[in-house]
């Protein structure tokens, strides 16, 4: 049995599929068991990172989990593995964790290399995903896409190579299913570096419309970001944005060494989802 967190997210959802495709008994957990949209053939349960004294059922007889860095307690979750006899734990952290440093740059790499600490230390066999920007992370961009041709964000030239969800998903599948995983952080990316800008011109192509980056000063993004994200998140983002502008993401090859195929381009992901932006 594979404990999939996070189930209706992003990536977590094509992991459940990716399980069950490949035969395997799933358990999905979500907060909103009666809104997942999942396959039939995933136990549903109700679930959440926030409340790990919960979710001890959830973890009997399961042999691996894909985790989510959710929650404030990741101590507490990994215990109530072990005790149930999980045996291996594959985390979703990030691109932005440093292994050189004792103490991360941001808020949003502090909280995943915490996550990975206490996953270190506890004996089970571990494997870290950290992805470089997700393709996904533009779908904030939409209401604007919808409303117009004109999309106002900070860092149009920051260059980043993001990746499109369903590969991480691969990955994830991968190491939860297969040997040969244990003790290794992989760096994910996608198959080219891409600003911002050339990014927006990408999802125009898909839906057939000449749509325009216009820069907004980070102080006023900044302003809006805080109305739904705590300070500490917008400021990370925000930060790395910046540093991207002058030292762009580099790509990866992990993605094709894992699954023995490259990277889905953010083309490839604008298409799938022109629907999102129309």
């Amino acid at each position: 049995m594979f404990l999939v967190t996070g189930a209706t997210g992003s990536v977590g959802r094509h992991v459940v599929a990716g399980l069950l495709a490949e035969g395997h008994s799933v358990r999905a957990l979500t907060r909103n068991p009666e809104t997942a949209v999942l396959p039939d053939a995933a136990e549903v349960v109700h679930g959440d990172l926030a409340r790990p004294d919960e979710l001890a059922v959830a973890v009997q007889g399961v042999d691996a989990v894909y985790l989510v860095a959710m929650g404030d307690a990741p101590e507490q979750f990994v215990n109530l593995a072990k005790q149930a006899g999980v045996r291996r734990i594959v985390l979703l952290s990030t691109g932005d964790v440093r292994d050189d440093v004792a103490r991360q740059h941001d808020a949003v790499a502090e909280r995943h290399a915490r996550f990975e600490h206490v996953i270190r230390s506890s004996g089970l066999e571990w494997t870290f995903l950290r992805p470089n920007e997700f393709a996904g992370n533009s779908l904030h961009w939409a209401p604007q896409i919808q409303a117009g041709d004109v999309v106002r964000a900070p860092y149009g030239q920051a260059r980043t190579s993001p990746i499109h969800e369903r590969d991480i998903a691969a990955i994830a599948v991968q190491a939860l299913t297969d040997d040969g995983h244990a003790a290794v952080a992989y760096q994910l990316s996608g198959p080219q570096t891409l600003s911002h800008a050339d990014q927006l011109d990408l999802i125009g192509a898909a839906i057939g419309r000449k749509l325009r980056f216009e820069e907004m000063p980070a102080v006023q993004a900044r302003e809006e970001m805080i109305r739904y994200a705590p300070p500490a998140i917008v400021d990370a983002v925000l930060g790395q944005l910046a540093a991207a502008v002058t030292h762009p993401v580099g790509v990866t090859h992990a993605v094709q060494e894992v699954t023995g195929r490259p990277p889905r381009t953010f083309a490839e992901w604008a298409t799938e989802h022109a629907a999102d932006f129309r």
